[in-house]
């Protein structure tokens, strides 16, 4: 439906007013907030492209100020009125919404722990009591019938805070000290304490704007850890800290000052090195150190090259090392401590064209190799001295990986398993005997529930060149395909990152009330190989859009749903997805969610000082080249809105947000509102206190997939 003159002048009138306006929503008779435009003009390449909605952008100094500016108090009243018209506009699903959300937190045991992790003569374990929204961090001597040891108290630690991010946690070699990370503003800036494990006491050691991780050496009193740009958020510098001193003593040992580069500092699994690794989208340099001598000079393993990945693990006399050197689906090499140039690296696992290489596990008598072959990940077990066998799968969609190995000297293999119907399932796999057992399964509390209720499908669909793309499918046993159930389409497909099939409990929601799920493994990502990633990215990123928008019209022919009923799911890089195939087939969806969405591509590449822009020049292209500009130009959602009709949307984001910023989906939001030539609802949630990976809480989080669910049931007419 067009819109009427009356609300085109009063879109005319808002390009001159400095205060937010309303119109008149035909859908549900709710105002919907109108933003004020103020034109910045903005030119590269000669070209001029005008930002109705630019001044939505506050920097961290105005998001932190005690009394808000006039600038940051309009951006606050603005996402104030989004969050409450989306509240009016779905006020009417409550119900459901609460529902939904007692579905999901009552499948959940409350009283959950993980399977124990033996590090170092202590056994570590995290627990949840019922009720609490964070776990206890626990341990117990190995052996020994001990009295539990808490080390970290998450319900007594988080009381007071809106957020509270418990990151990395790093004990001493001597058990008797850890070096824990905690965030409270959900910007993934940490503060690192200390706790003196015997006597439960913190130290007076405060480290802040770290990456969240310490790193011990052997001595039990020096760490290293990183920090980042106050600015970018970049983790540029790798400090060595002794304790008892303050953290402005602290030596720098390493700053990376190419931009488009970040390190970190880890240890080796047999804890004998210290690493320290700059990374790039497509290369790697990585220095080592004993981790005896922490005052030692670093050394590099291998000077960085342009499109040169590596990854390095110690064992006996060697560094192990997977590399794409000569090898674009990656091998294994190793090579002598004190020769680790390219040139003395010698294959252990060859490079294969079908298989890629996508991890290493070493242990004093066998190396472990997870491989992707066809889509799937497999488990090849090698024994030093030449046997190999792989370990069976049986499920014609599912993800297996390698998992809490710190124990060297082990024949015990640990990894997990799960499928669209499978939860996830932690096994130990005696690698001599070949036999393996269930640590622990997944409990779904749910007396309805069972594997067998539901059923997984693994099909391929042609894409406009030809390629094959896989498509993981599930849903209720029983459901006809006739083309008319309502199904969930969900993909990520950037950064060579994976979407494998696993099990959600959350899920069997949607399963229940007649909802197919699929996963669209597009290009992008890398579940198809090396390959698969590079004809997804650059100036081949249009391809994860078209594949998608093929598999959803594969999903219509092969009759699991129709275009009435078809709805799209991605967050992050996947909103970015989202954001393109909204312009590109907007008829195809009737209802799109995305979720922390990276839609003002251009803008945002072009801007260095924006977090996380410089070292992702790999990934997308860096604008100020006329070639990737015109390109990205021609996909980015933000700069490709027209005045059309356009499906449902549902948008979320945190205000806080370190890795798209809050201002990308307040600004894409604005200008669909104002171009849109459709009724459809188009709503936004703006987290007030979160940032990208959400709210910190056990269950908190669960409230936003309530309303995700409660979005797309009720545009398909479900009430409970």
């Amino acid at each position: 439906m067009k819109k009427t003159m009356y609300t085109l002048c009063v879109l005319a009138l808002v390009a001159t007013s400095c205060k937010m306006e309303e119109k008149q929503t035909a859908t549900n008779n709710v105002d919907a907030p109108v933003a004020k435009k103020i034109p910045k003009d903005l030119v590269a390449h000669g070209e001029t492209r005008t930002d109705n909605y630019f001044w939505m952008r506050l920097s961290d100094e105005q998001k932190n100020a005690e009394t808000p500016d006039a600038q940051t108090q309009d951006v606050l009243d603005y996402l104030k009125a989004e969050n409450e018209f989306l509240t009016k506009t779905m006020s009417h699903t409550e119900q459901l919404q609460q529902k939904l959300y007692d579905e999901m937190v009552n499948r959940i045991k409350k009283d959950d722990a993980s399977v124990p992790v033996t590090d170092n003569g202590y056994s570590y374990y995290v627990r949840y009591e019922e009720g609490e929204d964070y776990a206890l961090f626990c341990r117990t001597i190995v052996g020994e019938d001990t009295k539990e040891e808490i080390i970290l108290n998450g319900p007594k630690m988080a009381k007071g805070h809106a957020y509270y991010g418990i990151g990395s946690r790093s004990v001493s070699p001597n058990n008797e000290l850890m070096a824990f990370g905690i965030d409270t503003i959900s910007r993934r800036q940490y503060t690192i304490y200390f706790k003196d494990l015997k006597t439960g006491e913190l130290l007076s050691d405060k480290l802040s704007n770290t990456g969240g991780s310490a790193v011990w050496a052997n001595d039990n009193k020096t760490v290293f850890y990183t920090t980042k740009d106050p600015e970018t958020l970049r983790q540029n510098k790798i400090f060595k800290h002794t304790l008892g001193t303050d953290q402005s003593e602290d030596v720098l040992v390493y700053e990376e000052k190419d931009e488009t580069f970040r390190c970190g500092v880890w240890k080796s699994k047999s804890n004998a090195y210290l690493f320290i690794g700059s990374f790039q989208t497509l290369s790697t340099e990585i220095q080592y150190l004993d981790a005896n001598t922490p005052n030692g000079d670093w050394k590099i393993v291998q000077p960085r090259e342009k499109d040169l990945e590596y990854s390095v693990d110690h064992y006996a006399d060697h560094f192990y090392i997977r590399t794409n050197l000569d090898a674009n689906n990656f091998r294994l090499v190793k090579t002598p401590l004190n020769k680790t140039t390219k040139e003395n690296w010698v294959d252990v696992i060859p490079h294969n064209k079908e298989v890629y290489l996508a991890g290493v596990e070493l242990f004093k008598n066998y190396l472990v190799l997870e491989e992707r072959k066809n889509g799937l990940m497999h488990i090849r077990v090698n024994s030093w001295k030449g046997e190999e066998h792989y370990i069976p799968f049986n499920d014609p969609a599912y993800v297996a990986y390698t998992t809490s190995n710190i124990d060297f000297d082990t024949d015990l293999l640990r990894f997990n398993y799960s499928s669209l119907t499978t939860p996830f399932t932690n096994y130990e796999y005696d690698m001599n005997t070949k036999t393996s057992k269930v640590l622990k399964q997944e409990e779904v509390l749910d007396p309805n529930f069972s594997t067998e209720n539901y059923v997984s499908e693994r099909k391929f669909a042609t894409a406009k060149d030809g390629t094959k793309v896989p498509v993981s499918i599930v849903y209720k046993k029983g459901l006809e395909k006739n083309g008319k159930n309502p199904l969930l389409l969900y993909a990520y497909g950037s950064y060579g990152s994976s979407t494998d099939p696993n099990f959600s409990s959350t899920r069997l929601s949607l399963l229940d009330r007649g909802f197919v799920y699929a996963i669209a493994h597009v290009r992008g990502g890398q579940e198809m190989g090396r390959d698969w990633y590079e004809d997804g990215k650059l100036l081949k990123k249009k391809n994860t859009f078209t594949d998608f928008i093929d598999c959803g019209e594969f999903l219509i022919e092969e009759g699991y749903t129709n275009s009435k009923q078809l709805y799209a799911y991605g967050g992050s890089a996947g909103g970015l997805l989202m954001g393109a195939i909204i312009n590109m087939k907007p008829e195809l969806w009737n209802g799109v969610v995305a979720a922390v969405p990276f839609v003002d591509v251009v803008s945002t590449m072009l801007d260095e000082t924006i977090p996380l822009t410089t070292f992702e020049f790999d990934e997308w292209g860096n604008p100020k080249e006329k070639e990737y500009y015109d390109y990205m130009m021609s996909y980015s959602p933000y700069d490709n809105i027209e005045a059309k009709d356009y499906p449902n949307l549902l948008i979320t984001t945190g205000y806080w947000d370190s890795q798209v910023q809050y201002w990308e989906p307040a600004k894409w939001i604005a200008k669909l509102r104002e171009l849109k030539t459709d009724d459809n609802l188009l709503i936004m949630d703006c987290n007030m206190e979160t940032g990208h990976g959400g709210a910190s809480g056990r269950f908190e989080r669960y409230k936003r997939l309530a309303l995700t669910y409660s979005f797309l049931l009720d545009l398909e007419g479900i009430k409970k």
